[in-house]
């Protein structure tokens, strides 16, 4: 096993674009939406924690490239009352894709959502019988030599 070798491979710019949803109770999204999570505000700390994540993607995946990201950007909405949505979207110009590092900070963004809002969605055992991750997918690809075209 062993990294995949780009040496020769140019620099080109590149993006990606990941999305994925998480399932909550509508009462903890009212909470979200009012911006009475006990923790903080869910949102934004799920924002800035996807933008590490991406950062970070190399030491968290074996064999994926250190890569000099040049721009991440984590959206979050609110779909309905019960599904917040994560759109992370990573660009770079380099020898190898993104893809790796919109996923890592569009799960790290979602996880962050229920870590802050856990205690929220627990029934009377302390389980989570409604909260769900889903739908985790990169949807859109580019590379090409010049990022303006």
């Amino acid at each position: 096993m062993a990294m995949v070798d780009v040496t020769g491979k140019p620099k080109v710019f590149r993006e990606a674009t990941a999305t994925g949803k998480i399932k909550l109770r509508p009462e903890t999204v009212r909470l979200i939406r009012s911006g009475k999570i006990e923790k903080g505000d869910a949102i934004y700390t799920a924002k800035i924690a996807g933008t590490l994540a991406a950062k970070e993607t190399s030491i968290l995946i074996p064999f994926c490239h250190p890569l000099p990201l040049t721009n991440v950007k984590v959206d979050i909405e609110i779909l309905n009352d019960n599904t917040v949505k994560v759109s992370s979207t990573v660009k770079t110009e380099a020898q190898t894709g993104v893809e790796m590092e919109a996923l890592v900070a569009t799960a790290i963004s979602l996880l962050t959502i229920w870590d802050m809002v856990k205690r929220y969605e627990k029934d009377e055992e302390g389980q989570y019988p409604f909260t769900a991750i889903e739908d985790i997918r990169v949807i859109k690809k580019v590379k090409r030599k010049d990022k303006n075209e």
